[in-house]
């Protein structure tokens, strides 16, 4: 059986403004924090007990998640006074683990449909200490990329470079056996991605890639977020509980619209993220729009690529 650690520590700095005042895995995709799509594909997998590895406005959290017993799993939380990068988060949470499982690490910036399980599998049938899932894109100039040999080991962690010699780039999501998470340091800051794998490969330990083309998302950046919204919700749109919509309002573009919504008379909305609570008045025009929990759009307003929050006074470009 394996644990699971999400590292959602981080500030979002490329998602500024929609993370001024929501940490970046708490933003909605189809109505649903990315963190919470990552919860329930960790549960498909089997994965029961999953710690939360936080720092950038934590409390947050835990009011919607709890202990887990909504989605019927174990959710425990790892607050970290200081960022201490992603190794550093791995190491802190994983202090809440037993010690004798695998532990499969997510990124909270990911969105993937990759199955978790098979490489966890193909993990323990090759008795290696860390797997990662590996995707092959097109041009992996803006990725690091990683080499294997025909058995599928990894044999270096590349940086950016402009002829790489591969298109398998790390995809973010990580299978490890305790006694790696051991080695990283309680307490220090450390990159898993620029010491811990690389000192691993070089040390001779056994790293393997586990390759698998599937859906996968960076939602990093405003443009990211909202094309990971609109491919979950597809073609028209999505609604959540408790929110009305007013006669003759007109909802399209792969929008969402959260629980607890009021969407006015008229109203149209295109390509739109709208959070829990928001109100949206009579005739009111949104598109390419994300429009935070809470946030009062007046009637008649026309909003087009901007992000409105609760306690701003006007839209803010996107």
């Amino acid at each position: 059986m394996s644990a699971g650690i999400l590292l959602v520590g981080g500030f979002g700095t490329r998602l500024k403004p929609l993370t001024d005042e929501m940490p970046k895995p708490m933003l909605p995709i189809a109505g649903i924090p990315v963190t919470e799509h990552q919860i329930l594909a960790a549960k498909k997998a089997g994965i029961t007990t999953v710690v939360l590895a936080t720092s950038y406005l934590s409390e947050i959290f835990t009011p919607y998640f709890g202990d887990g017993s909504k989605w019927g799993m174990k959710l425990l939380y790892a607050v970290e006074k200081e960022p201490l990068g992603t190794g550093g988060a791995i190491r802190n949470a994983a202090e809440l683990l037993d010690r004798d499982e695998n532990v499969v690490i997510f990124n909270g910036d990911v969105l993937s449909h990759h199955n978790i399980a098979a490489q966890v599998k193909f993990h323990e049938e090759k008795g290696a200490d860390a797997t990662l899932h590996l995707i092959s894109v097109e041009d992996a100039r803006a990725f690091g990329c990683v080499p294997t040999d025909p058995d599928g080991r990894v044999t270096a962690f590349l940086e950016k470079m402009d002829n790489p010699v591969t298109n398998s780039i790390n995809a973010g999501c990580y299978v490890f056996n305790r006694s790696v998470i051991d080695q990283i340091p309680l307490g220090k800051v450390v990159s898993v991605e620029r010491e811990t794998f690389p000192a691993l490969v070089a040390s001779g330990r056994p790293v393997f890639g586990y390759q698998e083309q599937s859906y996968w998302l960076d939602v990093g950046t405003p443009a990211a977020l909202f094309k990971g919204s609109r491919d979950a919700v597809g073609a028209e749109f999505k609604v959540g509980p408790n929110s009305t919509i007013g006669q003759g309002a007109t909802i399209s573009g792969g929008s969402s619209i959260g629980a607890n919504c009021q969407i006015g008379a008229e109203a149209r909305i295109v390509d739109s993220i709208i959070c829990d609570g928001a109100w949206i008045g009579s005739g009111a025009n949104i598109s390419h729009s994300f429009i935070a929990p809470g946030a009062k759009v007046e009637a008649g307003a026309e909003i087009s690529r901007h992000y409105l929050s609760k306690k701003a006074y006007s839209p803010i470009s996107l």
